[in-house]
């Protein structure tokens, strides 16, 4: 589904220029609040996440934890986030983030992983954590797990990842499913999200959602499921033009999207188990 529309089914959109002009200053600037964004990331467990997503010769639940990991790591690594909050009933999925980046953290609402300077992204399409550089494993913002006992669907997910940061901050509710996300991608989704109240960007195919943001104080409520891009515009989100070729519209469910999504370069777990 195309953005820019026309008639009464035409949807409101922000577009890359005028934000980044904005954004450079001048004109009232940004305006996220208090600080960077605070990104939640609801993870089913592996082993029951992803059913759809059959590839030969590879462990379904290995790749459901690498693409999921993949897109933590790049959301971490996205220089406008200050935190990431993982709501996840995975046991191995936590353990690997408790590793994250050094030794291991608590979970709760307070529990943080030590704070690592980023380096900026100056790679073009392809950032360090995705191009086998020896920045991996820093760089990162902090990212805090918040641990489901038993899986309560994604709704239930978001909401407690939600609950987890104070209203008065940018919030962002992110898929855990993009394989291919760039951190500069991601980047550039939050500079538009800070000029409107309440942002979203549709999957590649357009009905579903990938990415719902709020500015500090403004309510969010997603809506994620069957045709949430028109609920979530329904309910006053307006869509974030990040370009038809931007990697944080490539969710996957399908092998036929993960290979659209490989296509734009893999994150590092990922494509190692594909080989």
């Amino acid at each position: 589904m195309s953005g820019g529309a026309h008639g009464p089914a035409a949807r409101e959109s922000v577009h890359g220029t005028a934000a980044r002009g904005r954004a450079r200053g001048g004109g009232g600037g940004t305006t996220t609040g208090t600080g960077g964004w605070r990104v939640v990331v609801p993870v089913k467990p592996a082993a029951v996440g992803k059913s759809r997503l059959a590839v030969d010769g590879v462990d379904r639940t290995a790749l459901a934890r690498a693409v999921a990991l993949d897109t933590i790591e790049a959301a971490a690594r996205a220089s406008r986030v200050t935190e990431v909050i993982v709501v996840t009933a995975d046991e191995t999925l936590r353990d690997e983030l408790r590793g994250w980046p050094e030794g291991a953290a608590p979970e709760g609402p307070d529990a943080r992983m030590p704070e690592i300077p980023r380096a900026p992204d100056d790679s073009g399409r392809r950032d360090p954590a995705f191009a086998g550089s020896p920045a991996l494993g820093t760089g990162r913002a902090p990212v805090r797990v918040v641990r489901e006992a038993e899986p309560a669907g994604l709704d239930a997910a978001v909401r407690a990842g939600l609950a987890a940061v104070p209203a008065d901050r940018p919030r962002a509710v992110l898929l855990g499913d993009l394989p291919a996300l760039r951190p500069s991608d991601l980047d550039a989704a939050l500079v538009l999200a800070g000029i409107v109240d309440r942002g979203l960007v549709p999957d590649a195919e357009g009905t579903g959602t990938t990415l719902v943001t709020a500015r500090a104080s403004i309510p969010l409520s997603p809506a994620f499921g069957t045709d949430s891009a028109a609920r979530h515009r329904a309910a006053g989100h307006v869509d974030l033009d990040v370009g038809a070729s931007s990697t944080l519209r490539r969710d996957v469910d399908t092998a036929a999207q993960l290979a659209a999504a490989l296509a734009l370069g893999a994150g590092p777990r990922t494509a190692a188990l594909l080989g």
